[in-house]
Parts: C-alpha cells; structure tokens; sequence
C-alpha cells in the first residue's frame, strides 16, 4: 500500500504527534508499504528511508515551539499525483491537515483523519488563543474532519465528545507502546539512590511543562511526608515551576535509554493535563510497570483501572489529588499490586497491533470509496472570533 502522511508537527519537534507518526513510518516501511510524509519546515527530507518533503511554516503566536506548516492546495496536490497514494493520513489536521484533506478529496484519494490533539483545551492556556474561542476552534476542526473518510479518536471518551459535537464517521484507533523500550527491567537503582538519598517514594511527572499541562497542580505534593517529585520535561512554564517546587528534582527532556530508565525508576507517576486525548505519558508509565494518577477525563479513563492500576481523580481538586497520591504512598504493597497490573494492561498495545488495526481502516475507506465514490460537502465557514478573521486562514 502506498501512504502519504501529512502531520502538523514531525522531527525534530519532538511530541506525541511526532512519536505516533514515526512508530506509523516506522511500521508500515518494515512491512514494505511505501510511505511518503509532508510535514512543517525545518525538518529531514527522509525518515528511515522514506522521503520526507517539508513545506514552509510559521510560528504560532504565544506559543513559537510548535511552528504551523502552511501550504497551497496546489502544492499538496502537485506532491499527491507525483507520489500516487492509495490513502492519505491526516495526523492532527489543523493547518496543513485541512490544505490536505481538501487536495485529497480534489483527488479522489481516500482519507482518514487522526484526532489526537485537543486544540479548544489547549488554546484555554494561552491568552491569545483563548480570545478566539471554543465554538471557532470546534467549527474549524469539525469542517475539516467532514471532508475526511473516516475520523479515527483514540480513546472513547474523545470519540463521545466528537460526536456531540456533529463530527462524522468516527471510529476509535488507539495509541501502540514500545515494550521493550518501557518496561520494569529499566529500573535503575543508581538513579534511585541519587534521586531519594533517605529512601523516599518517587513521585514523578514526564510531559511538556506548559500552561495547558497544568504542572501545577504538583504543588499539592509539595509536603507529602516520604516523597520525593520528580519533573522530567521542558517547557515555557519550566523556570516558574522550579520556584514553585524548590524541593523537586527537575531531569531535563529525556529520550532513550534515560527516558526508560527514569520512568521504570519511578514509584508513582504524577499527570496532571486534564485535555489529553488519549496520553501517551500515561501508557507509557504503565509499560514501566509504575500505578498512575491522572485526572478523570479523557484518555486516561480508558487506561487507567482505578484501585487496579492507579487512581483517576477530580479535575480541579488538589485535595483529591493529594490524598490518591498518599494512598499509595503509604501502602507498598498497593503499589507492588498495581505496578505488575499496570504492566499486565498495556501488553496487547504494542505498535504492530496498533498498526494492523489502521491498516484496517485504510483498508476499509478505501473500499468504501471505490463502491460510493467521491463525497462532496460544500458547506462554507470563515473562522473567526472575537479578534476577527484569523490570518492566513479566513473562508474556507
């Protein structure tokens, strides 16, 4: 099968749309489909061997790490006919996604759309983004998706949230785990000693340190009795949560070896983001083997078996945060319990399954596509909000 690929973010940006586009690459290029990806400028024209062709971008507003990649439906198509796919994959599609989709369809070229950023909440972090509202962010997304095949959401929660909100053909399409890469083996008793010199509990946050995170909320830890916090990570908010939280151990961005062995070194694993729409931190820490406590929304309600591998807890209450926290802090032999379930649970989540089911879905649209034919959906719709027309994008 021949795929292009065309994500909002891609190397050297590294995030969960980034890992989840290479885990795909990476799969789908060591079964022998060929795959192509289009992705924002900077960035390496091959991944893996597969071609790679950037496009310019811009830096958004408030927010400079995550440059938008912009693109005219002319260029898109121009790559498509040279490259002749049989699907298109939309990763993200906000900015580039929606030129895509569009030449997709122009095309004739079957098309499925992964939701897995959960652009309204992470506006709500930053002002600027913020003015132009929920309704706008939602309209935008949903247009998109409405020209795509099929919307693929990661978790159940997200799916259920889509749907209220008018989105089309969705089906759910979760995130693999690296095994091997995650997993108990890693934990390392160097590190350990270093980082809790008097046998404390690691108590330990992997993850972005931005506004939309809500880091934060780590501060309710702050004078636990027995723990140690752990912050592994980089960030904008990085340099006000270091005063916040004097006593925490703050590891950098970690990849690698250092990222496995830092998570498997953990007791307890801390997220705090309540707009994750599935959160691969969390998987991620589960494969290590480490009970997890996340807020009650969104993906992590469908990874998270509360009392079994962790707990789920309010999204605004500290207090609840604290005391699921002090509940395993205080009884090893939860955390001994919940630490081998939590590995048990995500053994069925590796990549290659995770890939045979989207090649399913491709496989699917595309033959839906060949019975029906090609849809048209004509409706209009400027984005705007309060500030007016958004540039650069304006009607549709």
């Amino acid at each position: 099968m021949r795929v292009a690929i065309i994500t909002e973010s891609f190397l050297p940006r590294v995030n969960g749309v980034t890992n989840s586009v290479c885990r795909v690459v990476d799969e789908l290029g060591a079964r022998g489909h060929d795959v192509m990806v289009v992705a924002p400028a900077p960035g390496p024209s091959e991944y893996a061997g597969l071609p790679v062709e950037t496009v310019p971008s811009v830096s958004l507003p408030g927010y400079t790490d995550f440059p938008v990649g912009l693109a005219t439906r002319r260029r898109i198509e121009a790559a498509l006919r040279r490259f002749r796919p049989d699907v298109v994959h939309l990763a993200s599609p906000t900015v580039l996604g929606a030129v895509g989709v569009r030449a997709a369809e122009r095309l004739g070229i079957p098309s499925v759309a992964v939701f897995q950023t959960d652009l309204a909440g992470f506006a709500r972090g930053y002002r600027l983004w913020r003015a132009i509202g929920d309704d706008v962010v939602w309209a935008w997304l949903r247009r998109i998706h409405e020209h795509a095949d099929r919307t693929l959401a990661p978790s159940s929660a997200t799916i259920q949230q889509l749907a209220a909100r008018g989105f089309p053909r969705l089906a759910r399409w979760g995130r693999g785990v690296d095994l091997d890469r995650f997993h108990p083996r890693h934990r390392d008793d160097e590190l350990r000693r270093r980082l809790a010199p008097r046998g404390e509990v690691l108590v330990g946050y992997v993850g972005r340190l931005a506004a939309e995170k809500q880091v934060r909320r780590l501060i309710a830890l702050r004078s636990m009795p027995g723990i140690r916090l752990v912050v592994i990570g980089s960030g904008p908010s990085e340099a006000g949560l270091r005063r916040s939280l004097p006593e925490a151990a703050f590891l950098g961005f970690r990849t690698g070896e250092d990222l496995s062995r830092a998570y498997a070194s953990m007791d307890i694993f801390v997220h705090t983001g309540p707009d994750e729409t599935f959160c691969q931190t969390v998987q991620e820490a589960l494969a290590s083997g480490v009970p997890v406590v996340a807020p009650a929304s969104g993906g992590p309600l469908d990874l998270i078996d509360p009392g079994g591998t962790g707990y789920v807890v309010g999204l605004d209450d500290d207090r609840h945060l604290r005391r699921a926290v002090a509940l395993l802090v205080t009884n090893p032999a939860a955390r001994v319990r919940m630490a081998r379930a939590a590995r048990a649970s995500v053994l069925e989540r590796s990549w290659s399954a995770v890939v045979d089911d989207l090649l399913g879905h491709y496989a699917e649209v595309a033959a839906v596509r060949r019975t029906a034919g090609p849809r048209h959906v004509t409706q209009m719709i400027t984005l705007s909000g309060p500030l007016g027309p958004l540039p650069g994008l304006g009607t549709w």
